[in-house]
């Protein structure tokens, strides 16, 4: 009998683990949040991943649950594993990167570099950590934030006087306290993604570059382009510090600044696949998703090099003003046969990530312009 993984969320990351699945000759099934999902041709339930019943139910008869996204209630993650059901990653793992504080708690604790932080419980904390820190830093909300939301550059307390309100609510979703960070001088942003299983086997891909627009990840340029240092090391072993030390299984992307002293520093953890590493779909010997699936089944991990010495990904971001990206495929295929497509079947939408193309060869100048050449067919 095929061995059956539930994915808990309908996103197009759980839909790019359906191809992998169906070629390893695994079942999939996923929870979705709403009818029509992006991962529709697996989801084989809708229901509130934030109700333990409902979870429960959909996780009978699958061999492990996995996610989509870290925002399913740790109440709901233990009432799986209290009912026997295997849970990759874990929930101790899984509230590392649910909670911004609780991660910068942990990466400091073990010696992880990290920018300066701070735990904020009121404004007076804010404006301390400001003086500290000449006069401009930025504040995060705990929980919740994903894709620049929940994230402010700020000069001033009153900047996050509505958070602050939040918090003294006694209810709110975005945690307990704020978090402060120091504005890091970055040269720029990379990503390092591995995965490891639960008998502790780990792989790492190449880091990656990730090129940000409005806090949104537009572009990745995969490997990163060499920069001064033993960057690439530092990044891997970074990654593989984390993945062991929290003991995640499956795929873990850390997002990094490389600053421009030459540091190295831990910006944000994801505990899934993760755009950044989309492009391993079509540049990697082992893509993300399928060494996702292996890697929560516990089975041995695949190979991570890379098909040609470049990948470029460029994010669909918004879509078409008029219809759909099926429709403005036959141009984007004549134009640049070379590239390959992703339409995550979703309705276009001002900043929503609809979609990436990706583009690979040996001139790192001529895959960026083919990779950007296709998805501007996509846009506008």
């Amino acid at each position: 009998m095929a061995l059956t993984v539930g994915v808990i969320g309908g996103g197009q990351l759980a839909r790019m683990m359906v191809p992998p699945a169906v070629h390893l000759g695994l079942e999939i099934r996923v929870l979705a949040e709403t009818e029509g999902s992006s991962a529709r041709l697996a989801a084989t339930e809708v229901g509130d991943y934030h109700d333990a019943d409902t979870v429960l139910a959909f996780a009978r008869g699958v061999d492990v649950i996995t996610f989509d996204h870290e925002h399913v209630p740790q109440l709901v993650l233990r009432a799986l594993v209290d009912a026997g059901v295997q849970v990759h990653p874990k929930p101790e793992a899984l509230f590392v990167a649910q909670d911004k504080l609780v991660m910068r708690e942990r990466l400091s604790a073990l010696g992880l570099p990290v920018p300066d932080w701070a735990r904020l419980s009121s404004p007076a904390d804010l404006t301390a950590f400001l003086d500290e820190h000449g006069g401009r830093v930025v504040v995060k909300t705990a929980r919740g934030g994903y894709d620049g939301k929940g994230v402010r550059v700020v000069r001033a307390a009153s900047e996050v006087d509505d958070w602050f309100a939040e918090l003294a609510s006694g209810h709110a979703d975005i945690g307990d306290a704020l978090l402060a960070e120091e504005l890091v001088d970055f040269r720029r942003e990379l990503a390092q993604s591995v995965a490891r299983r639960s008998s502790g086997e780990i792989v790492a891909w190449p880091v990656v570059e990730s090129i940000q627009r409005d806090g949104v990840c537009a572009e990745v340029i995969a490997p990163a382009p060499s920069s001064a240092g033993n960057v690439a090391d530092m990044a891997e072993q970074i990654a593989r510090t984390v993945a062991s030390e929290l003991d995640v299984t499956g795929v873990l992307a850390v997002e990094l600044f490389e600053t421009t002293d030459d540091r190295i520093l831990i910006n944000e953890l994801a505990m899934r696949p993760h755009n950044t590493g989309h492009w391993s779909i079509d540049g990697s010997t082992t893509s993300q998703f399928e060494q996702h699936l292996r890697a929560v089944l516990d089975l041995p991990l695949g190979d991570t090099g890379t098909h040609e010495a470049w990948s470029v990904m460029v994010n669909v971001l918004g879509g078409p003003a008029t219809g759909t990206m099926a429709d403005r495929l036959p141009a984007a295929m004549a134009d640049q046969p070379g590239a390959k497509i992703h339409d995550y079947g979703k309705d276009p939408r001002p900043g929503r990530k609809v979609g990436h193309v990706t583009a690979t060869g040996d001139d790192l100048d001529d895959v960026v312009f083919r990779a950007r050449a296709a998805a501007e067919h996509f846009v506008g």
